[in-house]
């Protein structure tokens, strides 16, 4: 028997849905009391990467929330919901993504991850140490909860990269990001690598409202009607990409895994339960500009990255100015102009950290001549 990933169609968020689409694939897996025993303290990690309503599918939808909580209190567990956002306020979060209402309805705490412990690797990997929330270290299971989203660094945010939430505190994402981000597939290893160290024990990934275009943030709602459960959130990114039609090397967290040998590539060595990838798969999917930020000859770089490869660049009439990208950009190259935002892009790492944060969507991923040339063959 293979690595085993769930896909189970489920066609909207009513809460008879989510519930039976959950239930039924966590069950195909062993049933929740394979991974939740009685009194156990149940990490529940959704994405809630900027404050907006679930509609706008940027942040991991309450009912899934909701119907994995449920699943863990029949078990006996004792689920809590937790995240560190990059940005922002967390009361005005919670709140618009509906995370404080369902947690008030469910009866289970919500928190912000603050303290950071360290978590030591020994597997010959390049980080020795990372830090991560100590909710997380703390919990006796974790549940990861992702939402299926396109991202315009890391081209799909999907399982894998949804841990990366588990870094607490604003300012450690920045320096992660102004570290490991100059070259997309060395970022894409330090996730790999930190979601091995973490290991959440099952991942329930939200499709049934997904993004496609220039996300995290700002990209288009698609509806997608599924969701996909597994162990392996290797394996699960494989699936997804599959079904959404990804050339295969597309997904930067895929390549760095089977670099280093964490999780299942292959897909014949999968065994899909539920719904075949072909019920499922989407022909029209559209995926985002992402260009790496370093290449080429090293006295060349500074021009190539600056003319050839993609950067972020306001809309002049969606701007306010607001300066919260300028506050959220790891090497600051960002600055206030008198009508326009400026940007140094020679030393810009090409994380788009400010399009994740935009509040009205003004940033956007400007084509360099590169993956002009790309999209037209």
């Amino acid at each position: 028997m293979g690595t085993q990933v769930v896909i189970k169609k489920c066609k909207d968020y009513t809460q008879k849905n989510v519930y039976n689409a959950i239930k039924i694939s966590v069950d195909l897996l062993g049933g929740i009391e394979k991974y939740v025993k009685r009194g156990s303290r149940v990490l529940l990690k959704p994405n809630l990467l900027t404050p907006k309503p679930p509609e706008a599918a940027a942040t991991t939808h309450p009912e899934i929330i909701r119907a994995i909580a449920r699943l863990v209190i029949d078990a006996g567990g004792i689920p809590f919901i937790g995240d560190s956002p990059p940005l922002g306020s967390w009361k005005r979060l919670i709140k618009y993504t509906g995370m404080e209402s369902v947690a008030k309805e469910m009866g289970i705490d919500i928190v912000e991850f603050n303290e950071s412990v360290s978590l030591n690797s020994d597997n010959g990997h390049i980080y020795k140490t990372l830090e991560v929330a100590r909710e997380v270290v703390d919990a006796d299971v974790i549940i990861n909860l992702p939402k299926l989203k396109t991202h315009t660094q890391m081209f799909l945010t999907l399982g894998v990269k949804n841990n990366f939430g588990c870094v607490a505190g604003k300012g450690r994402k920045g320096q992660w990001h102004l570290s490991a981000g100059i070259d997309n597939l060395y970022f894409a290893r330090m996730l790999v690598e930190l979601y091995e160290a973490i290991s959440p024990d099952i991942t329930i990934i939200d499709g049934i409202v997904g993004m496609e275009g220039d996300g995290p943030a700002n990209g288009d709602p698609r509806k997608l009607g599924f969701i996909v459960t597994g162990v392996d959130c290797v394996a699960m990114d494989v699936v997804i990409s599959k079904i959404l039609g990804a050339r295969d090397g597309l997904l930067y967290t895929t390549s760095a895994a089977r670099g280093i040998g964490v999780g299942e590539t292959n897909l014949k060595k999968m065994e899909i339960l539920g719904e075949k990838i072909e019920d499922v798969k989407i022909h029209d999917f559209e995926f985002p500009t992402v260009g790496d930020a370093e290449f080429g000859p090293s006295f060349l770089r500074p021009y190539l990255k600056e003319h050839l490869t993609p950067k972020p660049e306001e809309d002049p009439d969606m701007c306010t100015l607001c300066k919260i990208c300028i506050d959220a950009c790891p090497p600051k190259i960002i600055s206030k102009g008198t009508e326009r935002l400026k940007f140094d892009y020679r030393n810009c790492i090409r994380c788009f950290c400010c399009l994740e944060v935009c509040p009205v969507g003004a940033m956007k991923v400007k084509q360099g001549i590169l993956s002009k040339l790309v999209r037209s063959l």
